[in-house]
């Protein structure tokens, strides 16, 4: 009798132990999970302190070159830190790049932007013609206006910010929409210029 009241005894033992280490099991992938939800949540700061203003890109229907066009658009960071804009995709695009314009012997030049653009704490960039632009190369198809495109911005951490942009049409003289000559009022997007970025980071500032 003694033998036939142990052996069960050993077996609840031997039950009772094994759901403690599944319980414990289950506790673990639960931290796990919540560490990941924590890391992904980090990433996504950078892209969340940025407010991007009358996003468009220039039509090419009709352009004589229909295999590259640009983005523009106001980008205000309301964050406390420095917020760089790397690159840009796009599904219509073979590649994007971040541009700036250069006076190089006398005539407006253009140059991607390595290192990115860096939006600072508080203060802004105006991405326009003739300035800083996303330049979208290898079009798979013309863009008129009216219609939309589908833009992602990434940033230096890692997070992305998903646009819609419209199709506008632009008229420049001679015809290039990267020559000089846009509106003034918009020249605070420079960052040559002191004054105007002065005045840009004090309307936007947050």
């Amino acid at each position: 009798m003694h033998t036939l009241i142990t052996r069960p005894a050993r077996v609840l033992a031997l039950s009772a132990s094994a759901l403690l280490l599944t319980a414990g099991l289950v506790a673990c992938g639960e931290e796990a999970d919540t560490t990941a939800g924590d890391t992904t949540a980090a990433t996504t700061d950078a892209g969340s302190s940025l407010v991007v203003g009358d996003p468009w890109v220039r039509a090419t229907a009709g352009t004589e070159d229909t295999s590259m066009t640009a983005a523009f658009m106001t980008i205000d960071n309301t964050g406390d830190e420095d917020v760089t804009l790397v690159g840009a995709s796009s599904d219509i695009a073979g590649s994007v790049e971040i541009h700036e314009m250069l006076m190089v012997d006398g005539a407006m030049a253009m140059r991607a932007m390595e290192s990115g653009l860096v939006i600072e704490a508080g203060r802004g960039k105006v991405l326009e013609p003739g300035g800083y632009h996303v330049m979208l190369m290898g079009m798979t198809t013309e863009l008129a206006p009216g219609d939309e495109v589908d833009l992602t911005l990434e940033l230096s951490d890692g997070s992305t910010q998903e646009l819609t942009v419209p199709v506008k049409e632009f008229t420049e003289e001679e015809g290039h929409y990267h020559e000089p000559g846009t509106d003034e009022d918009h020249s605070h997007g420079d960052e040559d210029s002191d004054t105007d970025e002065d005045e840009h980071s004090s309307d936007h500032s947050h």
